[in-house]
């Protein structure tokens, strides 16, 4: 496969590292553009009153080019601009830490998915639980790119996102795969203000998952128990269910 590589925790990831050698043992044609700085939380933003500027990577075992911009830009500029070949797959990641439930309106490594979804491309987005600095991401990423494999691609159809997950313990320790919904849990947030040397306030954002866990046939109950959950999404906000609530309270004009 051609690949198109990106992420949101930046070029000098190691998880966007490790899945690019996985990628590259399994014999696939990569090409990563990704953010140069780490842009973790930017969501579907782009960069729109700035230009933007690039930075070539160029090592032995990594090529690829680092924008400084949002995950977005790196997925347009990358697509329309920087790559050398039509990609069969958009892939999203490593990400360091959990892109389930209510996680997937603010990620970066989701909105970068899909964009190149919405281009009509193949896309899938991968996250570890383990935001630790010894996570073990090279058997993620090979898993990862096993997944990639064995999905029928030419089925994914409609702009969707195929969301991968995997869970917080050892990697020898998972339980297995599910193909699950994802969670209705929101985020209970609060912040945490503290003081500058002048005295000033400011500022740091903190926050729990309301519980329970929400749902047995979710990504985050899979997730505690230690499966992989995969997740198709799609982006689609209309609540078609309400189409007819809404024209039947007479707002339509001619």
């Amino acid at each position: 496969m051609n690949v198109f590589l990106t992420n949101d925790d930046g070029i000098n990831a190691r998880g966007l590292r490790e899945l690019y050698k996985a990628l590259k043992n399994r014999g696939h044609k990569v090409f990563a553009v990704a953010p140069a700085r780490q842009q973790s939380g930017v969501s579907h933003s782009l960069t729109v009153f700035e230009p933007l500027r690039v930075a070539r990577e160029a090592e032995d075992e990594f090529q690829g080019v680092g924008v400084y911009g949002t995950p977005v830009d790196c997925v347009k500029l990358g697509l329309g601009v920087l790559s050398d070949f039509k990609p069969d797959l958009v892939m999203s990641g490593i990400n360091s830490g959990p892109n389930a439930g209510p996680d997937i309106f603010y990620s970066g490594t989701i909105a970068a998915a899909a964009e190149g979804a919405n281009a009509g491309i193949p896309a899938m987005a991968i996250s570890y639980g383990d935001p630790s600095e010894n996570a073990d991401m090279e058997s993620v990423a090979r898993k990862a790119v096993e997944l990639a494999e064995r999905i029928v691609w030419e089925k994914i159809r409609d702009r969707v996102v195929i969301n991968v997950n995997f869970p917080a313990c050892e990697t020898g320790r998972w339980a297995g795969i599910k193909v699950c919904s994802q969670s209705a849990s929101v985020w209970d947030n609060s912040y945490i203000e503290k003081r500058d040397p002048r005295g000033e306030p400011y500022w740091w954002l903190d926050g729990k998952l309301d519980p329970p866990i929400h749902g047995k046939d979710t990504d985050r109950h899979f997730l505690a128990n230690n499966y992989i959950s995969v997740t198709p999404l799609k982006f689609d906000y209309t609540a078609k269910e309400y189409l007819n609530a809404l024209a039947d309270m007479g707002l339509e004009e001619e």
